[in-house]
């Protein structure tokens, strides 16, 4: 990956603390240039502790945010009331916190919802919500340890696919099996990619993906912004930075 910026931040507490500032600034920019942000956000424990960090922040009364468009970059296909799915877990650490426009907020299907346990309908559906050119202004991922971000696994018929912006995702191989996910194509329409990710585990990952893995066998090498892409670690997921890696920013 070129053109990486990096910033590596002291532990999970100040990296989300930090992202959720960031993200707060973004917000402000945009709607500061008349235009209505479009997010998609990401679950996990970096991905929702920063919504928590944000509902926790003054920050937050300088944001309208009934003027903000939320997409999701995967979802569990499980019931609607699922403690896994992304979209509850968002909404409890911020958006039922907030003054949404219920018309901008887009969750991917529940399993319990409109198309039953049919998720390739429920990723079609998903397709024409964010349309054939999605320019999110903010695509925010995690990232696992072999470096998926998404539902995009490595390997996996997802991480192939290169028309589609939604697919319907099977035997995944951490549960549960069923998702629905953006696709890389998608991904990279966006603005800005943000990778947000902590801790030990992650640090071959970071490594392989900026020494210049492929995208089939490292899903994350493949998920860049149009502008500027952001691997937002603390210092276990960047005990491992390649040498002599440029765009590199330590916190305090």
């Amino acid at each position: 990956m070129t053109g990486v910026e990096v910033v590596v931040h002291r532990d999970t507490t100040d990296l989300n603390v930090s992202t959720a500032a960031r993200l707060a600034a973004k917000l402000v920019q945009i709607q500061a240039q008349g235009r209505v942000p479009r997010i998609a956000l990401t679950g996990g424990g970096s991905g929702i502790g920063l919504l928590a960090e944000l509902n926790a922040s003054p920050a937050k009364d300088d944001i309208d945010f009934s003027r903000i468009e939320f997409y999701w970059g995967d979802e569990r296909f499980v019931p609607g009331q699922d403690p896994e799915r992304n979209e509850k877990q968002a909404r409890d650490a911020l958006l039922d916190h907030v003054r949404v426009d219920p018309a901008k907020v887009h969750p991917m299907a529940a399993s319990d919802g409109e198309f039953g346990d049919d998720v390739d309908r429920a990723a079609a559906a998903y397709a024409a919500v964010v349309g054939d050119d999605p320019a999110f202004d903010v695509v925010m991922l995690g990232m696992g340890p072999e470096g998926h971000v998404a539902s995009i696994f490595p390997e996996s018929p997802a991480v192939f696919e290169q028309a589609a912006t939604v697919v319907a995702v099977r035997d995944c191989p951490k549960p549960p099996p069923t998702r629905m996910s953006l696709t890389l194509p998608a991904i990279r329409r966006a603005d800005e990619v943000w990778i947000i990710t902590g801790g030990d585990g992650k640090a071959d990952a970071v490594h392989r993906a900026l020494s210049g893995a492929g995208e089939v066998e490292l899903p994350v090498a493949g998920a860049t912004g149009r502008t500027r892409t952001l691997f937002l670690l603390d210092r276990g997921s960047a005990a491992r930075l390649p040498a002599g890696q440029s765009g590199v920013t330590f916190t305090a």
